[in-house]
């Protein structure tokens, strides 16, 4: 039977039978996947919960299928709260593919449109209605709530991206800390709220902002097994690695492209699709129409490659996004989840790509550091990038240390093997060993191609006594690495360097590897880039440094062809696509099934994965079912789908014999 609800004067409504048996009429699974079982239970039976679940595994069904079942109790609607317009139109889209009733009401709607809404809702014949933060808290709305309320037919809040109501987090947004509303108002409706991400101190500020200090907690893994996490430093042509990474495992596929800029967002995108890639560009500068057919063409077909600000991404409900890439360094580990979190919904083989150098390092720093914020706030954030330039930087599994951070210790994938040599160490320099942390996943660069290690400690002092010596005055990366090299050059004439102790000793480095120290010794926090014009400056555990108290061990700067070879002998026989194991028979009904999706979802002005995921037309292709029957046995084909389009599979398929 179902846990003992938070809200003690409703009866259960419905047993475990009652809802495996919802999971597989409507949405066509055959069994929950992880916690979900737990959390459908005890929401169904009017407990509320705060629910941490990666991108990927399930959140949705966690409301939904509550929803129907409380609905079909007769308790009500649910309200689902979301930020995101372009998510409410998606997902009523699928669940009106499933025969839920469904609806949004936000700015897109025209007010004839909306007063239709308005009155289903106050009708009962709603499952659930998706509405933004601003609107619930309408008088107008509330007052609506308020008639469902007296009638008891208010069934449950679903508060989504729970994250946005934290200050500290990544995506704060003002509105959200007006939801506590909702338990003052509305004591006896139970509410679910949910993430993909959050740290400890999130999780602290949506209980507390949410009012949700009774809720049951659910924190699920937050492992994307497969999703490959690579980093690289950037080289003279970040966008000429970005098109080696695209050409080299990613032709053709769906994806997404991060850059910091509205500019470079542009001319990011502008350059891919002159090297025949279909890019296009999305930030709040563009039009508003204009962002809104590109968002649909993303959506809607199959090759293209989104370049965006973070204006894009949460929300998006696309489960074949094979990788996404950053060009430019993410805010904190947070972001850079949430960010990457959007390949590979479908559970599929997804990238995961960062490209970063010492000015992403630089650069983050001093937004820090001249923002409005006060020195608590400012603290924070420092920590955070710390955190994440601490995984960028690191020798050892990128997984675990990303686990980490969210508190979860990963355990050893069987047979991935301990880390092994990696590339050749610096000029004149002995390489190390790895440093472990005792695990190895087996999919990310450090585990597939391990980077070798080397004893910078003397490097580490050069720099540090050359940055010393410059005072009173204070110089760039640039100069710095010239004076290191002994290049006389008109700056270093101009202020008589070439007379300091420190000139030249540095010559056995070449300027690429000292680009690749200063950036470890500034993410370290040995040095401080300041001011306008990024000059260096010590920072105070470079005293030990220089001392010779602490040793300092940084990464050789990787071999990208070598470690690029060595990841795809690692993987060489996996599947990067649902179809890779299907035989050439089952290729042609997958191949012909495709084709069928997209012109239903044309025709319905839906999104192809709306329709049926890859996943379930790829076992469509393998099993090549008779029947309706047949058909129906296959996981993601729901009753209702099964009803509208059963003929026409079957019909499809029997063509391709």
């Amino acid at each position: 039977m179902l846990a003992q609800p938070i809200a003690d004067h409703e009866s259960p409504i419905a047993d475990s039978a009652d809802l495996a048996g919802i999971l597989r009429e409507v949405f066509g699974y055959p069994a929950f996947r992880g916690a979900q079982q737990s959390i459908v239970e005890h929401v169904t039976a009017g407990g509320s919960a705060v629910v941490l679940m990666p991108t990927g595994s399930g959140k949705s069904l966690c409301y939904q299928l509550p929803a129907i079942a409380r609905q079909r109790a007769g308790r009500g609607v649910t309200i689902v709260v979301s930020p995101l317009i372009a998510l409410m139109h998606d997902q009523v889209g699928a669940l009106a593919e499933l025969g839920v009733a469904a609806a949004f009401l936000n700015s897109s709607l025209p007010a004839r449109e909306a007063a239709r809404v308005e009155r289903e809702l106050t009708s009962g014949r709603l499952t659930l209605l998706y509405a933004a933060p601003e609107r619930v808290m309408m008088p107008r709305f509330l007052e609506q709530l308020d008639l469902l309320d007296r009638s008891r037919r208010l069934g449950l809040f679903a508060i989504d991206e729970a994250h946005c109501v934290s200050q500290w987090g990544h995506d704060f947004r003002a509105e959200y800390l007006q939801l506590a509303v909702l338990h003052e108002r509305y004591p006896s409706v139970p509410r679910i709220a949910l993430t993909a991400t959050a740290d400890e101190h999130t999780r602290a500020d949506i209980v507390r902002g949410l009012a949700l200090g009774d809720a049951r907690l659910y924190v699920s893994s937050f492992d994307r097994p497969n999703i490959c996490y690579r980093v690289h430093e950037k080289g003279r042509d970040p966008r000429a690695q970005l098109l080696s990474f695209l050409r080299g495992g990613h032709a053709g596929e769906a994806g997404i492209v991060y850059c910091q800029t509205r500019r470079k967002v542009d001319e990011t995108a502008a350059w891919l699709d002159a090297a025949g890639i279909a890019a296009l560009p999305y930030h709040a500068g563009l039009d508003a129409e204009v962002r809104q057919r590109h968002q649909q063409r993303f959506l809607r077909e199959d090759r293209v490659v989104m370049v965006a600000t973070i204006a894009f991404g949460m929300g998006i409900d696309k489960p074949d996004v094979r990788f996404v890439a950053h060009l430019d360094l993410p805010k904190n580990i947070e972001s850079y989840y949430q960010e990457t979190g959007r390949a590979g919904r479908d559970g599929l083989p997804a990238d995961a790509w960062l490209a970063y150098g010492l000015a992403d390092v630089v650069n983050q720093r001093r937004m820090i550091d001249d923002g409005d914020a006060d020195e608590e706030f400012k603290r924070v954030q420092r920590r955070k990038l710390d955190a994440l330039l601490a995984f960028a930087e690191a020798h050892d599994c990128r997984r675990a240390r990303l686990l980490g951070y969210f508190g979860e210790k990963m355990e050893a994938v069987p047979g991935a093997g301990p880390p092994r040599a990696g590339p050749r160490p610096l000029s004149g320099q002995r390489e190390h060993e790895v440093p472990s942390v005792g695990v190895c996943c087996g999919n990310c660069d450090n585990c597939i191609a391990p980077p070798a290690t080397w004893d910078a400690s003397e490097a580490a002092r050069k720099a540090l006594s050359c940055i010393y010596r410059f005072r009173p005055r204070s110089f760039g990366a640039a100069h710095l690495i010239d004076v290191l090299r002994g290049k006389a050059t008109d700056k270093v004439a101009q202020f008589r360097h070439a007379e300091l102790s420190t000139y030249g000793i540095g010559a056995d480095l070449s300027q690429a590897e000292w680009r690749s120290v200063l950036r470890q010794l500034v993410a370290l926090g040995h040095v401080a880039a300041e001011g306008e014009w990024n000059t260096l400056a010590l920072k105070p555990s470079a005293r030990a440094v220089l001392k010779g108290e602490q040793q300092v061990m940084l990464r050789v700067p990787s071999d990208a062809p070598r470690r690029e070879r060595l990841r795809r002998a690692a993987s060489e026989g996996a599947a990067r696509t649902t179809s890779a194991d299907l035989d050439p028979d089952a290729m042609r009904r997958y191949a012909a099934l495709k084709a069928w999706r997209s012109a239903i979802a044309k025709e319905r002005g839906l999104p192809a994965y709306t329709v049926f995921h890859d996943a379930t037309l790829a076992e469509m292709a393998r099993r090549a079912p008779r029947d309706r029957a047949a058909l129906g046995e296959i996981s993601g084909v729901g009753a209702k789908k099964l009803e509208v389009y059963g003929e026409e599979i079957v019909r499809v398929l029997a063509a391709c014999d």
